[in-house]
């Protein structure tokens, strides 16, 4: 990627940096004004670490085939700090907005000096040129197991212990005689080590009497019941009518390992269907409906702007680091995979001529080359695309704010 605001729109360095020293102060008196804003510039300051480490992965990958990087930046604009480094320039730009590395020779649009041209990327074979368009993505999936690793590790996900917390009024653990502080040790003799367990239990057995063996005040009760039938979502589940108590529950490295390597899989494999639906032309109509106001429209099928993903990050800061967690994890999935799209300017583009250049030398016998110049309109139409779709999300977040989760 690189920067697209060009050098010739370069201010002042010194002006530019004392701007950068007042937004910070800026932000900081906004912290110590309102602390609550601390967690949610936190995130933002997360996703931009998140940014330049796929950046990073470019990098690496690039130099480690042997690639000319002359530039690698934290931010776009007017530079406000650089130093060089070999034939890299390394330094920090007005507008931390993300970040950026400049590989040379990316397509054969691009003039370079003749000394250079085995070392541009378009020179390099498939394997080395495969390796860094997918590096940034790649990064993503490692940052998203990490962070799903300490979930599971660390902070702990939510579960239930077996010990009753609220008996709901008019069901039948009310009519039953459940207390709250009741903790139950076994259904129909079978015996209860997870809150979990309890409704999935009731669940299977539908509307048949169950026995529930109960510890209370130190003594052993058994309490009978038959659960009831109460509509959720449309659908008819057996219920008995309590709440457990609820916890955080880590798991030993080892076992938050194994589900770190079974969960991000599924993850991923949620999310891309999420995306397929968002992109699917019934999810282009719901997202219209959306941006046109129809309230029939799917809430669930909108993008999110800096303004929505400020109000969600707000949210999950007040709901504690699981959530948190549990954001930072979702965004880099969600970017790993959309950056894999198979289209300019997307790396996803980068792999698809990378791969259709390689199986087509092999077919022809010599070495195939894409003309970029050919694809400018597909890119120009993608470029288009994304910036509507940011300029509605903007609107979408400021006029129709999405609701707590």
């Amino acid at each position: 990627m690189r920067d697209p605001l060009p050098d010739s729109q370069v201010v002042d360095p010194r002006r530019a940096a004392v701007k950068a020293a007042l937004v910070a102060a800026g932000i900081v008196a906004l912290v110590v004004v309102r602390p609550r804003l601390a967690g949610t510039i936190g995130i933002f300051a997360a996703i931009i670490l998140m940014i330049m480490l796929h950046e990073l992965g470019h990098f690496v990958m690039a130099k480690r085939a042997g690639m000319k990087v002359t530039e690698f930046f934290l931010g776009f604009g007017p530079r406000l700090w650089s130093t060089r480094r070999g034939e890299t320039e390394y330094g920090i730009k007005a507008i931390p907005a993300g970040g950026y590395v400049k590989i040379i020779g990316m397509s054969n649009l691009e003039e370079v000096d003749p000394a250079d041209e085995e070392r541009t990327y378009r020179a390099k074979p498939y394997r080395q040129r495969l390796g860094v368009a997918v590096a940034g993505s790649t990064m993503h999936f490692v940052i998203a197991g990490v962070l799903l690793f300490i979930l599971f590790a660390a902070v702990g996900t939510p579960a239930s212990r077996p010990v009753i917390s609220q008996v709901m009024e008019e069901t039948p653990a009310a009519a039953s005689g459940f207390r709250v502080g009741d903790r139950v040790v076994a259904i129909n003799g079978e015996p209860v080590d997870d809150g979990g367990d309890i409704p999935d239990y009731v669940q299977a057995h539908g509307e048949s009497e169950l026995v529930f063996t109960i510890e209370r005040a130190g003594e052993r009760l058994e309490i009978a019941l038959t659960p009831r039938m109460v509509d959720v979502e449309g659908e008819k589940i057996a219920r008995i009518g309590v709440g457990l108590d609820p916890y955080l529950k880590t798991k030993s490295f080892p076992s938050a390992a194994a589900s770190t390597v079974t969960q991000l899989p599924k993850l991923s494999w949620q999310t891309l269907k999420a995306l397929g639906g968002i992109f699917s032309p019934s999810g282009l109509e719901n997202y219209g409906n959306l941006v046109t106001g129809n309230d029939n429209a799917n809430e669930d099928g909108r993008l999110l702007s800096p303004v929505g993903l400020g109000r969600v990050a707000g949210q999950a800061v007040d709901s504690g680091w699981g959530f948190v967690l549990l954001l930072l994890i979702s965004i880099n999935i969600f970017v790993g995979l959309f950056n894999m799209v198979p289209l300019l300017p997307l790396d996803g583009g980068h792999v698809a001529i990378a791969t259709y250049e390689k199986i087509a030398s092999m077919v022809t016998g010599k070495r195939v080359r894409v003309d970029f110049a050919r694809l400018m309109p597909i890119t120009a139409a993608v470029l288009a695309l994304l910036v509507v779709l940011g300029i509605s999300a903007f609107y979408l977040d400021i006029v129709r704010p999405i609701g707590t989760p």
